[in-house]
């Protein structure tokens, strides 16, 4: 199943070596499939995803910040890793091993809740100023 990477993500190195140091994963046991209300969440996720990349991408925003529930420090994604690993948990309800970004410029990405208010405030923008005719 390793051969099976989701768009997003590079080409494995180790692909047909028989001497793949990540064929000890092989022996994981294999995710759970997500259930319905999960699913649901990560699809809504990934058509947030897109609003935000469309949004913030020409602004020079590279991806995500989160901070690790493991380790306590920032891991920064860029926005073709987010939606494969999104992918990648539609698949089969795991996320893969991924190396951190190499030397990331922190002022390059922003949170989820930063995305979620920008889109807001996009969408208010957008929207006229008395869409129901009130103010008239």
């Amino acid at each position: 199943m390793r051969d099976q990477l989701p768009p997003g993500l590079p080409p494995d190195p180790f692909a047909g070596d028989p001497d793949d140091p990540s064929a000890a994963l092989d022996a994981l046991e294999p995710g759970q499939p997500l259930d319905p209300s999960e699913r649901l969440a990560v699809e809504e996720d990934l058509a947030d995803l897109a609003v935000y990349e469309a949004l913030l991408a020409p602004r020079g925003v590279r991806g995500l910040v989160v901070c690790c529930e493991d380790c306590h420090q920032d891991h920064y994604h860029d926005w073709d890793m987010l939606r494969a690993n999104l992918l990648q948990l539609l698949v089969d309800g795991t996320v893969r091993p991924h190396e951190p970004a190499y030397d990331p410029a922190p002022e390059a990405y922003v949170t989820w809740d930063y995305c979620r208010g920008y889109a807001d405030a996009s969408m208010n923008e957008a929207l006229p100023a008395d869409p129901y005719g009130f103010d008239s």
